[in-house]
């Protein structure tokens, strides 16, 4: 791993938090993502699944976490397996977690090797009325691909007909939206990695200049600082293509007269930022920019202040298409009888804003939470209004992330550049010192 080990703490609670939503007598099992094939004898870049890292910390693929609360064995209520270090593989493939490495990154006294486990687990699911297998409940699945929790599940399934299956994904749902003070912290680092590459783009970006490269000095400038690897992929949409919601072919010349929006986020620790700038490619916004630009960041901060305990999603998103309705009017987008004959399922303002505004953030980009509830104190959530015109290819989005407390929300991003005179006093400090 490239970030710094972080502290057990984190993990420890997070197992206690689950194990105590269990039922009696249960056992709960979690495995590690499957090494993704690519062509020939290559893999994909391995990924470990979210759940069993919120768990342990434990990045490594071939693992498996068994929680028994209730097992007469004490040594056995937490229970993490490692694949056997083998010194050929090692040579080929590099070095696997030691047992007592383990237990320093997870927290987890008992460590045993993956292939001792299968004896060991019979007995205990023998002893256990409930079996908790996992499975992907993110409301964003998409993949069709049988992913290693559906064939465990399967198996299980076949091999213990009569015991009693529960969800843990439902169990996952509530906790993992709700973020430990030392989660933020991790999440901290990964916005200040990411609010250090803004700042050293904000020096870079100029007339002439490729998308592609924006987007390399993003990579250099996370990986320089210790981020496992970008949240997601960098999206640099300079011009029209800013209006491409998910633009990521970022191999185009960026030209004077046009903005650039960049879309971008670092993971350090397994943990995600998620910012979005939008600026101008010459260091100055033009009149007309800097009023959608002003109209949009109003929109954010109007949704930021919004987004307290209590209020559900919905009414959220409703409040904010509703003050979007009164600003296009006000910046020419719309017209009043636009507004009075619009089609209430499809909202006159959604010519011009027509994504969500905010999204869970956390492990994953688009975290685990429930959409359907109330916002809870503890929740991260980005903030990210944009305004897109066709009429004048251009596309403005602003983002930022946002922790919910009880006390109100906090902006983690509060230090990072936002406003136009913020932008441009960076960018023209940077043209004063190449000339």
């Amino acid at each position: 791993m490239k970030y710094l080990p972080l502290d057990p703490t984190i993990f420890i609670q997070n197992r206690q938090r689950f194990m105590k939503k269990m039922e009696a007598n249960s056992i709960a099992i979690f495995n590690s993502n499957d090494e993704m094939p690519s062509n020939g004898d290559a893999h994909y870049p391995f990924k470990q699944n979210s759940d069993l890292y919120w768990l342990s910390g434990i990045d490594q693929e071939d693992s498996m976490i068994i929680l028994f609360p209730d097992n007469p064995d004490p040594k056995f209520r937490e229970v993490l397996a490692l694949v056997r270090p083998n010194e050929l593989k090692e040579k080929w493939d590099g070095r696997r977690l030691r047992a007592d490495e383990a237990r320093k990154i997870s927290g987890i006294t008992s460590i045993i090797w993956l292939d001792t486990l299968n004896a060991l687990l019979q007995g205990w699911i023998h002893q256990a009325d409930n079996i908790y297998l996992n499975t992907n409940e993110n409301d964003r699945k998409s993949s069709l691909v049988p992913t290693r929790d559906y064939r465990y599940a399967e198996t299980m399934r076949t091999q213990f007909p009569l015991h009693q299956y529960r969800r843990s994904a439902r169990i996952l749902r509530e906790l993992r939206a709700i973020k430990t003070k030392q989660e933020i912290a991790v999440m901290q680092q990964a916005i200040d990695i990411t609010h250090n590459c803004f700042e050293r783009l904000l020096k870079f970006i100029k007339p002439g200049v490729m998308e592609y490269e924006i987007e390399a000095e993003i990579m250099h400038s996370f990986l320089s600082q210790r981020a496992t690897r970008e949240a997601y992929s960098s999206i640099v949409a300079s011009g029209d293509r800013a209006r491409t919601l998910h633009y990521i072919a970022n191999n185009q010349e960026c030209k004077s007269g046009e903005l650039v929006l960049m879309d971008f986020g670092a993971e350090y620790g397994g943990y995600c930022a998620d910012l979005t700038r939008t600026v101008p490619v010459n260091g100055k916004f033009s009149k007309r920019q800097a009023e959608v630009y002003n109209a949009c960041l109003h929109l954010h901060k109007y949704a930021k202040s919004l987004l307290k305990p209590g209020i559900s999603i919905a009414d959220y998103t409703d409040k904010v298409g509703e003050e979007a309705s009164t600003i296009f009017l006000r910046i020419g987008l719309l017209k009043k009888e636009d507004i009075r004959n619009e089609d209430k399922n499809n909202r006159a303002y959604r010519k011009y804003l027509y994504h969500g505004i905010s999204h869970h953030l956390g492990l994953d980009v688009h975290d685990l939470g429930d959409r359907n509830q109330p916002i809870r104190a503890g929740m991260v959530f980005t903030v990210e209004p944009g305004i897109y015109i066709e009429e004048e290819q251009m596309g403005i989005r602003i983002e930022n992330n946002v922790w919910i407390t009880a006390k109100g929300n906090i902006d983690l991003m509060k230090n990072i550049p936002i406003t136009v005179e913020e932008i441009e006093t960076k960018m023209k400090e940077t043209a004063k010192q190449k000339s």
